[in-house]
């Protein structure tokens, strides 16, 4: 029943006590209790339109008890979200996230402290920039380093290559890019956050090389033939992108030997730009067993990070590491009185000078507490878990009668192909997608799909260190029982 007190302040009070709060806590918390066993459906087989049939109403004019709108939340919405925390979701790059962070969450709400100026977050400032150290101390720089959080890889990227602009084109922010830009190399299989960034800095899409993939990773052999091209014809190289852990095989490029052709094909700037999208796979420093993954990382002038991938932080929780931190500072040449002070010590705390946000929540708490909580080595420990599940199905995939993996996991992605037999190949793209959606909707787990080497094929990415052997083997038996099916209906 609605109520409707004489004083709206009222609600607010009423709001602001553990007990209050309890209805929509009791949701979170017994969603991971429901799920954390592996029982009940991943996900929806619901269509959009069902649910916004569902939710179709006016807007709400008068208030209603919290509690009504807890009960109103979990009937008509939380039934049909995607399960993370199910140890079946074996899906997207999106983490079951750990739990003392999920809670953390709520205190940074509650806190609400604005990260661009120091006076609007007195604690969190000099905490992020704590963070950021313990962070590049990681990948291995020196006092010089310096970053800071961002909404996740895509910003991060594109800051960095901001910053490289900068580098390249000095008076970029006065003037523009010029009739002559620069150009940016990156592997086939970067991330789009790639492109996206020379779109909407105006490098434009002509002037992005893209390097073809040798085993899944960038060639370093095709990336030199590249380099000597551009050299001899006068043209100007603003960075080049390596990836560590890219989004479609979890592979790492080979960085030292990226990082000998930036030194190699100097220009006047000294060693070209190298940036190293880790995104995905900069939880590889963490950990004695994958470290050797990173080798050379050092060796960028700047990496991007999400520890709201393999770190399992919740939404949203990136970061963008640079090897000297005055490449911020010029990435973003602006004057603005009314937010960052104009002295030295000021500007060397205010985090809005080097970052495109400027409200932004104070997110690297959740690093924090995660941190504090677990310590590096049990999340080194997690990563790792995530990646042998990935070796797991790899492991059960060999030798399978229709399911071939497609490459050896280096983390925790792998991509497998179907191959049913006595089915034309021209038609196994068609039966993938049919398979891959008959299955998620069959509420037995959830896995994606991918275009890779021009076909349509198969892929996981374990985000739930609650994943076991037992769920990789009911994966395996779940699609066989669902491939049959398909094949058995298939025209």
């Amino acid at each position: 029943m609605n109520d409707r007190p004489t004083d709206p302040l009222a609600l607010l009070e009423a709001d602001t006590t553990l007990e209050a709060a309890q209805p929509i806590l009791a949701l979170a918390a017994q969603y991971l209790a429901d799920t954390r066993a592996g029982e009940g459906p991943v996900s929806t087989w619901h269509s959009a339109e069902v649910i916004a049939d569902r939710l179709a109403e006016p807007l709400p004019r008068r208030s209603r008890p919290l509690a009504d709108v807890a009960r109103r939340l979990s009937s008509l919405l939380l039934d049909d979200v995607n399960r993370l925390a199910h140890p079946m979701y074996i899906g997207h790059q999106v983490s079951a996230p750990l739990p003392a962070a999920v809670w953390t969450d709520a205190l940074v709400s509650a806190l609400n402290q604005s990260m661009a100026v120091r006076e609007m977050s007195p604690s969190f400032t000099p905490l992020e920039h704590q963070v950021v150290r313990w962070m590049t101390d990681l990948v291995g720089w020196d006092t010089r380093a310096g970053g800071t959080m961002t909404s996740g890889g895509t910003e991060a990227t594109f800051t960095a290559l901001l910053a490289a602009r900068s580098r390249a084109i000095p008076d970029v922010w006065a003037n523009g890019l010029g009739p002559n830009p620069p150009v940016l190399l990156c592997g086939e299989h970067a991330h789009y956050a790639v492109a996206r960034a020379a779109g909407a800095m105006g490098l434009g899409l002509s002037r992005v090389v893209v390097i073809p993939a040798d085993d899944h990773r960038l060639s370093v052999t095709a990336l030199r033939v590249q380099l000597e091209r551009l050299r001899a014809a006068g043209t100007r190289v603003m960075a080049v992108v390596a990836t560590a852990g890219c989004t479609a095989t979890g592979t790492f490029d080979d960085l030292p030997a990226i990082a000998d052709l930036c030194d190699e094909f100097a220009d006047e700037r000294g060693p070209l730009w190298l940036h190293v999208d880790a995104a995905h796979g900069g939880a590889a420093m963490l950990s004695a067993f994958h470290r050797h993954r990173v080798t050379g990382l050092a060796r960028a002038r700047s990496v991007a990070w999400d520890p709201h991938k393999t770190l399992l932080l919740p939404l949203a929780a990136g970061l963008l590491l640079m090897r000297e931190e005055d490449d911020l500072e010029r990435a973003f040449s602006q004057k603005a009185p009314y937010l960052f002070t104009p002295s030295n010590e000021a500007r060397a705390w205010d985090m809005g000078p080097r970052s495109f946000q400027c409200s932004r929540r104070a997110d690297v708490l959740k690093l924090w507490v995660a941190f504090q909580r677990y310590g590096a080595e049990a999340l080194a420990a997690l990563y790792e878990r995530l990646c042998q599940m990935a070796q797991t199905l790899h492991g059960l995939l060999q030798g399978h009668a229709q399911f071939a993996p497609l490459h050896a996991p280096e983390s925790n992605i792998l991509c497998f192909a179907w191959n049913p037999p006595a089915v034309d190949p021209r038609d196994r793209d068609a039966l993938t997608d049919a398979l891959r959606a008959r299955y998620n909707r069959s509420g037995r787990g959830w896995i994606t799909a991918t275009t890779l080497d021009g076909r349509r094929v198969l892929r996981i990415t374990v985000m739930n260190a609650r994943t076991d052997v037992a769920h990789i083997e009911a994966l395996v038996r779940g699609l066989d029982a669902e491939a049959a099916y398909v094949v058995q209906h298939h025209r």
